[in-house]
């Protein structure tokens, strides 16, 4: 962490580019350093280095949230932002294939935003501020239906589209979520997502649950192959 640290302190000097080097370079620097330190407990030090006060390890916090808004060198928040965002959605997706996608997809859009010079380093600092506060609300919202990590991921796919919201309560939805948890859990077998016969009975499980809850008969299709894609990715442990 030295070598970090040194690269780092480079950055309070008094000069806007104290190392001598183009706006592209620097930003490459920034990223490879972040990428090469930004490591399980290492990365305290990161902030550390950067005279950055974070009492709290999650990118979540208001307090952090505010430091990265606030710091000096505008490249290294966003490298920064952008590499632990990443690092939070992967771990989501592992679980929700619907917030995955929908959070990925922010993150790409702001960078995108960045890399073709429409947007500021500040103004993509805000946008991935904004996409820190959707992950949290996300997390919130699991928390308050008091859902376990596989009952929302099935939550978020039913809740995807706006006539399901309109024509369900939030209720409805956290309950079609939980039975339909249960119930893939207690159907799926080692290789359902292989063999024809144990994919089509869990999609007509998924149907008939969707009906009986009085899901949008319109929105019945996209929803059964979004739950089946979501219990896919989800089944090892499901089964386990």
């Amino acid at each position: 962490m030295q070598a970090v640290k040194a690269y780092l302190a480079k950055f309070d000097e008094n000069s806007p580019n104290p190392i001598g080097i183009s706006d592209t370079e620097l930003e490459t620097k920034v990223r490879q350093t972040i990428d090469q330190a930004l490591v399980s407990e290492k990365v305290v030090d990161i902030f550390d280095a950067a005279g950055i006060q974070k009492p709290d390890i999650s990118i979540l916090s208001d307090e952090f949230i505010e430091e990265m808004r606030d710091y000096e060198h505008k490249n290294i928040a966003l490298e920064t932002l952008k590499k632990l965002l990443n690092d939070e959605i992967k771990v989501r997706e592992q679980h929700s294939v619907t917030q995955g996608k929908k959070l990925m997809e922010m993150l790409n859009n702001a960078i995108k935003g960045y890399q073709n010079k429409v947007l500021t380093a500040a103004e993509v600092i805000e946008e991935l501020i904004k996409l820190a506060k959707e992950i949290k609300l996300s997390d919130n919202l699991a928390n308050e239906l008091k859902l376990t990590n596989f009952e929302y991921a099935f939550y978020s796919a039913v809740a995807e589209n706006d006539s399901a919201k309109e024509l369900m309560s939030k209720d409805k939805l956290r309950e079609l979520a939980i039975v339909l948890t249960s119930t893939i859990r207690n159907n799926i077998s080692v290789d359902w997502t292989i063999k024809e016969s144990a994919r089509a009975k869990i999609r007509t499980v998924v149907k008939r649950l969707l009906r009986k809850y009085g899901y949008p008969p319109d929105m019945e299709l996209l929803a059964t192959e979004l739950v089946l894609h979501q219990a896919e990715v989800i089944a090892d442990q499901l089964v386990s």
